[in-house]
């Protein structure tokens, strides 16, 4: 998932600090720490990625995910406080920079599950390398972030190359399309996808069937006019839910029957919400993230008060990654930096380990599917 960079401003910085009882341990690299007597109060881990304006249900997911993952720990061990303070920056590189900065000026942060978007990921993993402080991000997917030569930038889901791939195979294997159109909105994460959709698509695209928008457009007049010009077949949108539920509800009053298909960006029940459900029914969106398991969204909403969504079991995962290594008495950025890029073992969102770049070594691309006016998270098809 990527960042928008033309944002609404909705409001201040939201650093808030959920102070967490919790010490733990665990003997092995698993995901999930458990108890030890290595333990220093007042440490925290932070989140930096939108939980505000139109994005800002992304990052609410991921915010809940670590704090399910400190209540678990917790609950195990309550001699210890491990907190997070969340720094909202709405997905917005602008906004996060200085977040960055104060964010490495605070010594009580062990490390950082974020950012949210990969826009601020790029704007600010400099600021973050040059501090040491180890990075853990639950989803940020554009393929170059892993590109900058940063040391402490990690990532527990697929980038963009393998997520653009899959959905490229699905439209020629599965719907078998001859006239594919892509589009994308501007943005790092949605052009970066896209352009891995068309490679995929390889001659089959044909360079006059794309189109850019922006984020924050609400009216997609002079796309729907180029994609009913192309008879095009199938449409694919790099981008977020917000504008994929409205392009594809002029796509269908226009008179559109072809394939709708997104990235994760779009896979959210706000997509159905945006796009209403006569227009979203058999939509396909794509996400490198399967379903929680089945006992994770009760445990969630116990902790949260709301249900699990996208991302929310990797930032679990990212969390307990994080909380295993102070277990294993690693409460120096260099140490659990060291801890991270060697870690191994089995989330809740699947297996962990980290190549010499910081990319997760596996990963498996879902397609979600609208039915009956709803999104169906629960029974996604692997496509990877």
């Amino acid at each position: 998932m990527g960042t928008k960079h033309n944002l609404r401003i909705l409001g201040a910085v939201a650093a808030a600090g959920l102070a967490l009882s919790a010490c733990g341990s665990t003997t092995s690299s698993s995901a999930s720490a458990g108890s030890s007597s290595n333990c220093t109060s007042g440490q925290n881990l932070a989140f930096l990625g939108a939980t505000t304006g139109d994005y800002g249900a992304l990052g609410q997911n991921m915010v809940g995910g670590i704090k399910l993952a400190l209540d678990d720990y917790n609950t195990k061990n309550p001699d210890c406080k491990v907190g997070v303070k969340v720094f909202d920056s709405q997905g917005d590189p602008d906004k996060a920079t200085p977040l960055a900065t104060q964010i490495v000026g605070d010594s009580s942060i062990v490390g950082l599950v974020g950012p949210g978007f990969s826009g601020e990921s790029l704007a600010t993993g400099k600021t973050f390398e040059a501090a040491g402080l180890p990075v853990i991000s639950p989803s940020a997917t554009n393929v170059t972030i892993t590109q900058q030569g940063w040391t402490t930038w990690h990532r527990v889901i697929g980038n963009d190359s393998a997520q653009g791939a899959a959905a490229a195979s699905y439209i020629l294997g599965t719907v078998k399309s001859t006239k594919p159109f892509v589009i994308d909105d501007g943005s790092d994460y949605g052009k970066g996808l896209a352009s891995y959709v068309k490679k995929g698509l390889g001659s089959k695209f044909d360079s006059a069937n794309s189109d850019t928008v922006q984020t924050g457009q609400t009216d997609f007049s002079a796309t729907v006019t180029k994609v009913t010009a192309s008879k095009a077949d199938a449409v694919f949108y790099g981008g977020y839910y917000a504008e994929a539920g409205l392009l594809v509800k002029q796509l269908r009053q226009a008179g559109y029957k072809g394939l709708f298909m997104s990235g994760d960006g779009s896979e959210d029940p706000a997509f159905v919400k945006a796009a209403g459900a006569q227009a979203a029914n058999g939509a396909i969106l794509t996400a490198p993230a399967g379903p929680a398991p089945a006992d994770f969204d009760s445990k969630y909403q116990s902790v949260n008060n709301s249900p699990s969504g996208l991302y929310s079991t990797q930032a679990y995962d990212a969390a307990n990654i994080f909380l295993a290594g102070l277990d294993a008495g690693k409460s120096s950025h260099a140490d659990m930096n060291t801890f991270v890029g060697a870690y191994s073992g089995d989330g809740v969102s699947g297996p962990i380990a980290f190549d010499k770049f910081g990319d997760i070594k596996e990963s498996v691309i879902f397609a979600y599917t609208v039915k009956n006016g709803k999104l169906d998270t629960a029974n996604p098809t692997p496509i990877s």
